[in-house]
């Protein structure tokens, strides 16, 4: 207990040094909270300028930081906002209750107007989520609709004029006829002697069916030409090439089929040979007969 109690028992020196050590302390702090400095550390205009540089490095990194940690919002079509997508854009309950109501009457948002009306969220909400508001390409590109066009009457056969007989002027006259495709059909009817059923004009080369069909609305084979048969049992396969269609390959597998089988009985036989289509046949048995 004595040995305790000596530790707080000091002579005069060290009670006048603990007195002074309090006061030295007492008189610091009185003068670090009393004192204020006369003038600011000056520094010089370029150093003002680097501290000002790094300074907006810094606020631009925690912007972008900041942007960065911002919840990303992908395009989304409104109609299916759910509970939980409404409360991450900022609706509230009744506005998502809202557009769910509209949506179970079987109707469409197809605009922001649209949104605003039904949802009524404030112009501050809908501003900030509006861009990002994707609608069907159906709603925001809608196709123009078509005009309809009555089709065009087909004239009877007492109305159309007589397509051997045509010349230059008559074709000139019709929709969409340019007077080179005009000669085309022109030399080719000469080439031919006169049309012997109005399917051959689509064998003419080079002219769009449409201007075809076009003299066909206007015309039909009403006078045809005398045309001499070539037998197909006796004709030489040279004969058999001046036929419109039909080269002298055919004509010659013609003649190699007849003498092979002793003579053809029917022009529907020719159907099958090699080269011979349904389109050429048909324009083909026009200029053929058999004995």
């Amino acid at each position: 207990m004595n040995n305790f109690k000596s530790h707080f028992l000091f002579d005069r020196r060290k009670r006048s040094g603990i007195l002074l050590l309090c006061a030295l302390i007492i008189g610091v702090l009185v003068f670090k909270f009393w004192y204020t400095p006369e003038s600011d550390i000056i520094i010089s205009d370029s150093e003002k300028s680097e501290v000002a540089y790094f300074q907006a490095q810094v606020d631009s990194l925690k912007q972008l930081e900041n942007e960065r940690r911002k919840p990303k919002i992908y395009p989304f079509n409104p109609n299916y906002i759910t509970d939980y997508r409404g409360y991450t854009l900022g609706m509230s309950t009744e506005e998502v209750d809202r557009l769910h109501r509209f949506r179970e009457s079987n109707n469409w948002i197809n605009s922001t107007a649209d949104f605003k009306r039904v949802t009524k969220v404030s112009d501050s909400l809908l501003n900030a989520i509006s861009p990002y508001f994707k609608f069907p390409e159906w709603v925001t590109n809608p196709k123009p609709k078509k005009e309809y066009t009555p089709k065009k009457k087909w004239k009877t056969y007492d109305q159309k004029g007589k397509l051997n007989s045509i010349v230059l002027s008559d074709l000139m006259v019709l929709e969409g006829m340019q007077e080179e495709d005009a000669q085309k059909i022109l030399r080719h009817q000469s080439k031919l002697g006169g049309y012997l059923v109005d399917q051959q004009i689509y064998d003419v080369y080079g002219v769009a069916t449409k201007l075809k069909r076009e003299v066909l609305n206007h015309y039909t084979v009403k006078d045809k030409p005398a045309v001499t048969l070539i037998n197909v049992n006796t004709a030489t396969a040279s004969d058999l090439s001046t036929i419109p269609l039909l080269n002298f390959d055919l004509a010659k597998e013609i003649v190699d089929y007849r003498i092979l089988r002793e003579g053809i009985n029917s022009l529907e036989e020719l159907r099958n040979l090699d080269g011979m289509t349904d389109y050429k046949f048909e324009r083909i048995r026009l200029y053929l007969e058999k004995d």
